[in-house]
């Protein structure tokens, strides 16, 4: 669900979680982001983008979901290694021209 880091997924997902189930009861959500910070360990600011990202993979908030990130890295790449092959075609007809 979320991005690889230093912290385990678990501990991840289960913010999102503690921090979404739990707004509510808050002033705000960055109320609920810093009590959950506090009790699991990483800062609020770790914490928010965790729920900013949830909250876009999950449709609640626009905005580049993860999947659509890797597929767009993924494009990427392709299109380097594609441009890499033109480079050394161009090259190889200019060669044997």
């Amino acid at each position: 669900m979320l991005g690889n880091g230093r912290y385990p997924a678990e501990l991840r997902e289960r913010a999102v979680r503690m921090v979404l189930d739990n707004e509510r009861l808050y002033g705000s959500q960055w109320e609920a982001i810093c009590s959950v910070a506090e009790k699991l360990g990483p800062t609020p600011e770790t914490v928010r983008l965790w729920v900013r990202r949830a909250e876009i993979d999950g449709g609640t908030r626009p905005g580049v979901t993860t999947a659509e990130r890797a597929r767009i890295k993924e494009l990427e790449g392709e299109n380097r290694e594609l441009r890499r092959a033109n480079e050394i075609l161009k090259a190889a007809s200019a060669f044997f021209g």
